[in-house]
């Protein structure tokens, strides 16, 4: 079946706005999502017609319970949780990661050793530093591999000791696109007795995620990667959630995932939460999918990767063709599927910055420095007043505008 380009891009009404008579293309996807009218449409029809706080025995606060109990239940079927008590739903998940990260470590003692992978984006790196220094803690790095552009296991085990109790692994790289192999990574640290936190932000938007499948033991993404609102989503397995210290407040009740969840939620973005994920149904139907919810979930995903694929090769080759230009990441078309559409790269006779400038004057929008992505650009001995120029693609972008990023970036750059 041909994707349905055209009725998936009529979703999003942000993608026929222009700039005086130049039309935007939105290339900026790694750092948020363009979002569909459904989630727009739950979010304002939740605030005009069901504004309440919870526990409430009246209509509005009643509607409200129900939306934030759909809200968890439809991450859990989103993510393969076995439950909504595993679902923890914050402001953001460097947020949630920050605040989860004093619960994770309550117990841990001076000297024991928590290791971070080189490709992090700095949300799974800044909490675990900053409760390092808390409690006396080490910290241990592993590299990624330069050829493979992926944390490898062998690299893993060698930095595991009898004293590690958390590793922290990135699921695709914000900068290099990389995606590693979770299952393989957790085994090993698992064998170790270590606890495993995965933030999937970025791979989330692109592959379907099925957390009883990875052996990890939590797992982090934001809904606004993947054309929902501005939240954060973390998951954990049921009984260490309940095994955890919670900070929380005097009143607020024992259970998860209420005791990770502080304060009054943002409801009208829950009710937006639960239309993003019924707007993944509706792109399995549209691409001829059939089956429960979360078939539709996975049909979806895998018509989006087939059309976003051949674009991303397509990017690829033609940055490869440009002279100057060099790719950070997976290059080899056969290996596009163990990458997500995110392409960063440098030129050897221009900034990123003014890349960047040239392009937003053509409506390309696209991101240039370091992204958060502080380690890996560290670890690529990049200028951090500089990084690299980060191309994003999403489903709803098309071939020309790929070819338009290209022609722009020539331009630019000659």
């Amino acid at each position: 079946m041909v994707f349905p380009i055209s009725q998936i891009r009529r979703r999003f009404p942000s993608l026929s706005v222009q700039d005086g008579n130049v039309s935007r293309t939105y290339f900026d996807n790694p750092a948020g999502t363009q979002v569909p009218v459904s989630v727009v449409d739950a979010i304002s029809h939740y605030l005009l017609h069901n504004s309440s706080n919870s526990g409430g025995n009246f209509r509005t606060s009643q509607e409200t319970d129900r939306i934030a109990l759909q809200a968890h239940e439809d991450m859990a079927l989103f993510l393969g949780a076995k439950s909504a008590d595993e679902v923890v739903i914050g402001q953001s998940m460097t947020a949630l990661t920050f605040h989860m990260s004093r619960s994770i470590a309550h117990d841990f003692r001076p000297g024991d050793q928590i290791v971070i992978t080189r490709m992090e984006h700095e949300g799974n790196v800044g909490p675990w530093l900053e409760i390092a220094k808390d409690k006396g803690l080490e910290i241990r790095w592993v590299d990624f591999n330069r050829e493979s552009w992926q944390v490898e296991p062998e690299d893993l085990q060698a930095q595991l000791t009898d004293r590690t109790r958390l590793v922290a692994l990135n699921y695709a790289s914000n900068m290099t696109g990389s995606i590693n192999n979770i299952s393989a990574l957790a085994k090993v640290a698992a064998d170790a007795g270590a606890l495993v936190f995965v933030d999937a932000v970025q791979l989330a938007p692109h592959h379907l995620v099925n957390v009883q499948d990875l052996g990890c033991d939590f797992l982090a993404c934001s809904s606004y990667k993947f054309f929902g609102p501005h939240l954060g989503i973390l998951w954990g397995k049921a009984d260490i959630l309940s095994s955890l210290y919670p900070y929380k407040g005097r009143c607020v009740s024992d259970k998860s995932p209420d005791r990770f969840e502080l304060g009054t939620p943002q409801y009208e973005l829950l009710a937006g939460l639960s239309a993003t994920i019924s707007y993944f149904e509706e792109i399995g139907q549209l691409c001829g999918g059939a089956g429960n919810r979360r078939d539709l979930i996975a049909q979806a995903y895998e018509a989006c990767r087939a059309y976003e694929e051949p674009l991303t090769n397509r990017l690829i080759a033609g940055l490869q063709a440009t002279p100057g230009v060099t790719i950070y990441g997976i290059s080899n078309p056969n290996r596009i599927g163990e990458r997500v559409p995110t392409v960063s790269f440098r030129h050897d006779g221009m900034s990123p910055d003014s890349i960047s400038k040239s392009l937003a004057r053509a409506g390309v929008q696209v991101w240039h420095g370091h992204n958060y992505a502080y380690e890996p650009a560290c670890a690529l001995n990049l200028p951090l007043d500089e990084g690299v120029v980060r191309i994003g693609l999403a489903h709803y972008n098309t071939q020309d505008e790929v070819e338009l990023a290209l022609e722009e970036i020539t331009k630019a750059v000659t």
